[in-house]
């Protein structure tokens, strides 16, 4: 048993060298990727095992562990075979990468063109920080030949997010824009986007009203909370935090309105175009006489010199044009203007050490009136009150529940002046190395001395019988055994006990003995024969 305990235990302890060997000399292992699809993950370990690079899957087999100096290069290698794909394959354009689109039909094509589409999106809406994974579905109508109506384009996105993280409403938008603008007369307003939770982060509005109110909604949510954190914040620098609690309603005028003006100044006047028409007319009439045979004939008027009358008439007309100053002016009243702001402002006040015997709470002191109207006026201040809008605040002084227990000095947390988790560390790591120390200098070296011992008080005892003679002498009745001897070993003493055990039995030898010795000569037949030889001839 002894034996078999120090075989176990040396054992025990080369596995454990072994271990701690393997482990150093092992290379750092570094996450090739992470969360990856069980297809990816399959194709990624099966080009790892092509190349006889060790590897590692953790997480159920969304992440690939590779050696840290072969991380980079893997990576590079990866990225020429498309990997990671996102669980799919020829996503992008490169499906029109392929040799048999020559016998393709339009409609084909057409389904292709939409595939190539939505896999390059969703790779670009992939490479945006917290998004795992993406699908995006485009939805292009084609217009109908002879009809009026035109459908527009839409899209659903759903997005695969790392963990619990989530998408602002910035990002959200973004993503509205940005496949908006990569798809031929689509609107951001047209765009649907869910996530993995089945959470709707924005909604496709059929209309721009729709789309109008929900953004009329976000920017009164967001006004009331900026004008909230604003003021707890400013109080927060005199009180201390965690003392002021804000709350603030703010009335938005949501209606657009567009005014165009004209506006006519009649003193200023400026000339654009004159135009002048002069006309002159003169006429001439002869007097008329009697018909005659005279006034047919060649030269008749200059025979014929009779009476005339003349007559001269001239015009003038002038046209001035002038340009009368105008003034046009085109008023847009965009949504959100603040019509009225409410505000409640709850303060906390000061708390003193009890006064009492026994008594564990602290004793609330309300402030003064003069602080109350500071606080009041820096609240005024941070959310522009106008008392003509009809704004309201009131800062209340009010006990907070549950801040008149004494704050914690840490004592509890201390053992000895230190933390106690640090102390507790200290403490079972002490334990385990004492634990270990025991266990060696207590268990391990008693079993290997005993050992040792015993194999040494066996050789010396065979020695020591096959030399002096055939072994202790019998005992009579009343016989006492030899007194131990000093410098007797251990095994010589658990013998002597023996012997005085069997001293009670009167003519009987320790049959240990007897044992002992039939073993010595199965073992040493001829030393045995020597001296039994040595006895028959040694003088009596």
């Amino acid at each position: 048993m002894r034996l078999t305990a120090i075989a176990g235990g040396g054992v025990a302890v080369l596995a454990f060298i072994i271990y701690v060997m393997a482990r150093m000399s092992s290379p750092p292992m570094e996450m090739l990727y992470g969360g990856l699809d069980l297809q990816d993950a399959n194709m990624i370990v099966n080009k790892l095992q092509t190349d006889k690079v060790p590897y590692e899957l953790r997480h159920e087999g969304s992440e690939v562990w590779v050696p840290r100096d072969r991380k980079l290069d893997l990576r590079v290698k990866m990225a020429e075979q498309q990997l990671p794909s996102g669980g799919s394959v020829a996503t992008g354009y490169e499906i029109f990468d392929k040799g048999d689109m020559l016998g393709s039909t339009s409609f084909m094509q057409n389904i292709n063109l939409v595939r190539a589409m939505e896999g390059e999106l969703a790779r670009t809406i992939h490479a945006i920080d917290r998004v795992k994974s993406a699908r995006v579905h485009l939805v292009l109508p084609k217009r109908e030949m002879f009809s009026r109506e035109v459908q527009d384009p839409s899209a659903s996105i759903v997005l695969k997010m790392d963990g619990n993280a989530r998408l602002s409403k910035q990002q959200v938008q973004a993503i509205q824009h940005l496949v908006a603008a990569a798809v031929p007369k689509l609107k951001p307003s047209r765009i649907s986007i869910v996530d993995d939770k089945g959470t709707l982060l924005a909604r496709g509005a059929d209309d721009d009203r729709q789309a109008a109110a929900e953004n009329a909604d976000e920017l009164k949510l967001n006004t009331e909370q900026r004008l909230q954190r604003t003021i707890e914040d400013l109080l927060e620098r005199s009180i201390g935090p965690d003392r002021v609690r804000a709350e603030v309603s703010v009335e938005l005028d949501l209606d657009r309105v567009a005014t165009t003006q004209e506006t006519y100044d009649p003193d200023s006047k400026v000339v654009r175009s004159q135009v002048t028409v002069e006309e002159g007319e003169q006429t001439q009439d002869a007097e008329s006489n009697a018909v005659s045979v005279q006034q047919n004939l060649p030269d008749a008027g200059a025979n014929n010199a009779g009476a005339k009358s003349q007559s001269k008439q001239n015009r003038t007309q002038e046209t001035t044009n002038y340009e009368i100053s105008k003034t046009t002016k085109n008023l847009v009243k965009e949504l959100g203007t603040v019509k009225r702001i409410t505000a409640a402002v709850l303060v906390d006040g000061r708390y003193a050490p009890p006064t009492a015997e026994g008594q564990k709470k602290l004793v609330y002191q309300p402030r003064s009136e003069q602080e109350m109207d500071q606080l009041a006026a820096l609240v005024r201040n941070a959310i522009g009150y106008d008392a003509n809008r009809g704004d309201q605040v009131e800062v209340t002084n009010m006990p907070f529940a549950g801040h008149d227990e004494p704050e914690p000095d840490g004592t509890e947390n201390k053992l000895f002046g230190f933390d106690r988790d640090f102390v507790e560390k200290v403490a079972s790591n002490l334990g385990l190395s004492v634990v270990a120390i025991l266990f060696l200098l207590l268990v391990l070296r008693p079993l290997v001395s005993r050992a040792v011992e015993s194999m040494a008080a066996q050789g010396m005892s065979d020695r020591r019988m096959l030399t002096e003679g055939a072994g202790p002498p019998l005992l009579g009745p009343g016989a006492m055994p030899p007194a131990p001897a000093a410098g007797m070993l251990a095994d010589e003493m658990e013998t002597v006990d023996e012997l005085i055990d069997i001293d009670k039995v009167e003519g009987r030898v320790k049959a240990s003995s007897i044992r002992k010795i039939g073993e010595i000569v199965e073992k040493h037949p001829e030393e045995a024969l020597g001296i039994i030889r040595g006895w028959m001839y040694s003088d009596t």
